[in-house]
């Protein structure tokens, strides 16, 4: 009987342990160059990438998926999104986005995160497996939070990595009880400085102050004024939520001021600085369906916000996609459409790819992510037609290496409901 448990548990074991995927015959964008391979054979073992080689073989055993010459991307990252978060964005108890508590900045969403979402379901089916999911703006001014790393694996189990950043709001509006976006900054700048003396006392080993540090936290979580600290360290960046041309120079002067990894996001005025940007080494994620102002604070914003940047040098992905209505709900389908609307104004194909790819993975803390290289996450999707055309479809999903669920709420509705007179 234990030889025959042994010999079952082996069994259950192998698959998982030497499971081998082969697609085929595809048309693969490795990210590595501006063209794709054709005819590719990719090979993926326990989770990984193996090889991407012009008819290439196939090993014995491996199951196949032969994309019949059709495009194979890196699965797709939205690199600002709330999916995981919000089910109904009117109904209250099924938004868990924000923090009412004033108290701290160190708001973790993580503890809310949903996997068995529809919301998730349906942006896995349009070929997003990973997104920084963000917090919105809290009651602690000038922070949300800080955002998370989901991988939109199959089942509810999707949170990736915490502290992927601390997410700061500025700008018109955002902070009514601070009155002015002056004071807005001032509270941030006091932030920062308050938690450069604590760590400079610390250092110092003056007891007084080091006993209001307080003890180490436990792994993988820190209060709000460690997380601070944290971004002083370099471990994780700052990402200032801010679309004003005057309020995007503050950012790249915070970041001078105090060595700080700065990371934009919205920046709808953002390619009135694109040089600054770029010297000062400034990322920003940006929603490129954006063609007109919704506030004063985005007067000047224009759908070749991306192509400007990028030319300068600026390191730019694509999030937040639809604006608020279809950022959760659509939020892969608008995330497509958007980049292919930025190559409508003067984006390069190559570098839409990359802002939905490699780009938002290395802004993001997860640098040599988002390509078909050898090693690279077993992350990819095969295509029926250009992934960043809307009527496009995800054929087959892959997901840590192993082919992940397509089927959606809406799926299983219209199967449902198909013959009903």
């Amino acid at each position: 009987m234990k030889t025959l448990a042994m010999l079952l548990a082996l069994a259950a074991a192998s698959p998982a342990a030497a499971q081998t995927l082969a697609v085929t015959h595809a048309e693969a964008w490795t990210m590595e160059t501006g063209d794709p391979v054709k005819d590719a054979t990719i090979l993926i073992e326990n989770g990984k990438i193996v090889s991407v080689t012009p008819g290439g073989g196939v090993p014995q055993g491996a199951t196949v998926i032969d994309a019949r010459g059709k495009p194979v991307t890196p699965g797709l990252m939205n690199a600002a999104t709330q999916v995981g978060l919000v089910e109904v964005n009117s109904a209250s108890a099924t938004r868990d986005v924000g923090s009412a508590d004033d108290r701290n900045p160190g708001f973790d969403p993580a503890r809310a995160l949903n996997g068995n979402s529809t919301l998730v379901d349906l942006i896995r089916a349009d070929g997003i497996t990973r997104a920084l999911v963000y917090p919105a703006q809290s009651r602690h001014p000038v922070f949300a939070g800080e955002p998370v790393i989901a991988r939109y694996r199959d089942g509810v189990d999707i949170l990736e990595s915490r502290e992927a950043a601390v997410f700061a709001v500025i700008g018109g509006g955002a902070w009514d009880r601070l009155g002015s976006r002056a004071q807005q900054w001032t509270v941030l700048r006091k932030a920062l400085t308050d938690a450069k003396i604590a760590v400079a006392a610390r250092d110092a080993g003056e007891k007084d102050k080091k006993d209001r540090l307080g003890p180490p936290s436990g792994r993988g979580r820190r209060a709000g004024e460690d997380l601070i600290r944290g971004v002083l360290a370099g471990e994780m960046p700052l990402a200032i939520q801010t679309n004003r041309e005057s309020d995007i120079l503050q950012a790249t002067q915070l970041a001078a001021d105090f060595s700080i990894r700065v990371v934009i996001v919205e920046g709808a005025e953002a390619w009135r600085v694109a040089d600054r940007l770029a010297a000062a080494k400034i990322p920003v994620v940006l929603d490129p369906s954006v063609n007109l102002p919704g506030s004063f604070d985005e007067l000047g914003a224009r759908q070749d916000n991306a192509a400007i940047l990028t030319r300068a040098g600026v390191p730019v992905a694509f999030g937040l996609a639809g604006g608020k209505i279809h950022q959760t709900y659509n939020a892969g389908m608008a995330l497509r459409e958007g980049a292919g609307l930025a190559v409508a104004n003067g984006l390069p194909y190559i570098e839409a790819l990359r802002a939905v790819t490699v780009n938002p993975q290395t802004i993001w803390g997860k640098a040599g992510g988002g390509t078909l290289a050898a090693g690279a996450d077993a992350d990819l999707v095969v295509w029926d037609g250009d992934p960043l055309e809307p009527s496009t479809s995800a054929v087959s999903v892959i997901i840590e290496g192993r082919q992940a669920s397509t089927r959606s709420r809406q799926d299983v509705l219209a199967e449902r409901y198909r013959d009903a007179r």
